[in-house]
C-alpha cells in the first residue's frame, strides 16, 4: 500500500484525503503535550470540548471528539496552510534555504563537540565520538542557531550569533545523541543511522557510561555559559527525558487517556529539547519575555510534530531510508499516534496495545490494522496542525531570512520521508 502521498502539497490531496478523514467512528480522545515553561506543569481538569479560538491546540490536558478534530483540521488542512506553502515567505520573500543558513554557524560543529568530549581512554574516546561522525542531520543544532539569529534581529537588528548562544547548539546536539545511546540500550536497538549501535559493539554496560560522560561534558559547557537561568532552562530538558522514559514504558487501560498520554511522552522525549534550546538562545539574545515564549512554543510544537512524523515513517518507510528497523515501535510494545487512531476503526487493538504486542501475530495483526485504517492520515494531518502552530508563533518575529527559514524548516519536517 502506498501510504506516502500525503506527505507533499495538501492542494494534491483534496478529495481522497477528506474522504479517508471523514471517515470512522467519534470516539473521544484526550491529549495533553505538556505546555510552556516550567512553571506551567500542572495540569488542569480535561475541558468539555475543544474550542476553535484556543491558541495552545492540544497543549493542555482535554477531551476531544475525533469529529470535531476532523472537520477542524479539514478547514486547517485547505485552508489555512495554504498561507504557508505557496513559496512565500509572510515577509513576501521568497523563502529562505534553512540547511544554507543554518550552516554556516555550524562549520566545524562535530570537530567542537569532540574537544568537548576530550579523554586519554582510547575506548571510551571511540565510543563517546562514534555518532558525532558528520554524518548526522544535525537538526537540532540548525534550529537553533536559526532561532538565535531570529531572536536577535528582532531584537537588535544583529544577525550574528553569540559565542554562548552556538555553545546551546552544541550541548544540544551532544544531548541528544548521549539519549540515543540511552535508548539504544533499553530499546535493545542493533541499527541507528544505517550502522552498527553503541551497545552491539562495545556492549551495554559501555554504552551506558559512554551516553553519561556525553552528558557529563555537555553539562561542563553548559556551566560555562555562566547563566543560572540557562543552565535551569537547559536541565528541565534531562528532567523530560527520564519522565518521558517513564511514560514510554508505562500504557493506560482508559482508552481515553491513551492520546493523552502519548502526547505527553511525545513532548517529554522529543520536543522538550528543542522547545528549551529555542528559549535558551532566545533569552541569551533578547530580554523580551514575549520573545522567549514565542521562540519555546515554536519549538515544542515543531518537535511535536517532527516526533509524530516519525512515527508515521515507522509505517510508511522502508528500513534502508530510516536506517534502522520498522515497525520497531510496536515491536517494544508502543503504540503510537497511527495506532491510537487505528483503535477507533479497529477496537481489537486495544487488547493488543494493553499486553504490549507481546502474543504471536499480534505485531503483525497490528501492523495490518494500521495500514488499512486512516491512522497514518490522521497523524499526519496532526502533525501539520502542529507544524501550523509552530509557524504561527514564529511569524510574531520581525521579517528575517532566518525566521523565514524556520518557518520553511515546518514544512520540511511534514514532507520528511527518511
Amino acid at each position: 500500500m502506498a501510504l506516502g502521498w500525503w506527505h507533499r502539497c495538501c492542494c494534491r490531496c483534496a478529495g481522497s484525503s477528506r474522504a479517508a478523514w471523514l471517515a470512522g467512528s467519534g470516539r473521544a480522545l484526550g491529549s495533553s503535550a505538556n505546555g510552556a515553561g516550567r512553571q506551567r506543569r500542572a495540569v488542569g481538569p480535561a475541558a468539555p470540548a475543544w474550542k476553535a479560538e484556543r491558541p495552545d491546540f492540544l497543549g493542555r490536558s482535554s477531551a476531544l471528539s475525533i469529529l470535531k478534530i476532523r472537520s477542524i483540521f479539514w478547514r486547517f488542512h485547505h485552508t489555512t496552510l495554504r498561507l504557508y506553502s505557496c513559496g512565500t515567505a509572510v515577509s513576501d520573500e521568497k523563502y529562505k534555504d534553512p540547511f544554507k543558513l543554518g550552516s554556516k554557524d555550524l562549520n566545524n560543529l562535530y570537530e567542537d563537540i569532540k574537544k568537548e568530549l576530550w579523554v586519554s581512554t582510547t575506548e571510551l574516546k571511540e565510543m563517546c565520538e562514534y555518532y558525532f561522525d558528520g554524518k548526522g542531520k544535525a537538526f537540532r543544532p540548525m534550529i537553533v542557531v536559526l532561532m538565535a539569529r531570529a531572536c536577535n534581529f528582532h531584537h537588535n537588528n544583529s544577525g550574528e550569533v553569540q559565542a554562548s548562544q552556538r555553545s546551546i547548539a552544541v550541548i544540544t546536539e551532544m544531548i541528544h545523541t548521549a539519549t540515543l545511546l540511552h535508548d539504544d540500550v533499553i530499546d535493545d536497538a542493533n541499527s541507528r543511522r544505517g550502522k552498527q549501535t553503541v551497545n552491539h559493539i562495545w556492549g551495554e554496560r559501555k554504552a551506558v557510561l559512554a551516553g553519561d560522560f556525553i552528558l557529563s561534558a555537555a553539562s561542563l559547557a553548559l556551566a560555562r555559559i555562566g547563566s543560572a537561568t540557562i543552565v535551569s532552562v537547559i536541565t528541565c530538558v534531562i528532567e523530560d527525558l527520564v519522565h518521558g522514559e517513564f511514560l514510554q514504558m508505562g500504557s493506560k487501560e482508559n482508552e481515553n487517556e491513551r492520546f493523552a498520554h502519548y502526547l505527553e511522552k511525545t513532548f517529554k522525549k522529543t520536543a522538550s529539547l528543542i522547545a528549551n534550546s529555542c528559549k535558551a538562545v532566545s533569552i541569551l539574545g533578547c530580554p523580551d519575555p514575549e520573545v522567549h515564549e514565542i521562540a519555546y512554543q515554536y519549538g515544542r510544537n515543531l518537535g511535536i510534530a517532527f516526533q509524530l512524523i516519525d512515527d508515521v515513517l515507522d509505517f510508511t518507510s522502508c528500513s534502508d531510508q530510516l536506517g534502522k528497523p520498522t515497525s520497531a515501535d510496536l515491536k517494544l510494545g508502543i503504540a503510537t499516534g497511527p495506532v491510537l487512531f487505528a483503535c477507533q476503526q479497529f477496537p481489537e487493538i486495544n487488547a493488543m496495545i494493553m499486553r504490549r504486542f507481546s502474543l504471536p501475530g499480534d505485531i503483525e495483526r497490528a501492523r495490518d490494522y494500521v495500514l488499512q485504517s486512516h491512522g497514518v492520515q490522521q497523524t499526519t494531518y496532526l502533525a501539520q496542525r502542529y507544524c501550523h502552530k509552530a509557524m504561527t508563533e514564529i511569524s510574531k518575529l520581525r521579517p528575517s531570512p532566518e525566521r523565514d527559514a524556520l518557518i520553511q524548516l515546518a514544512e520540511i519536517v511534514i514532507a520528511r520521508d527518511k
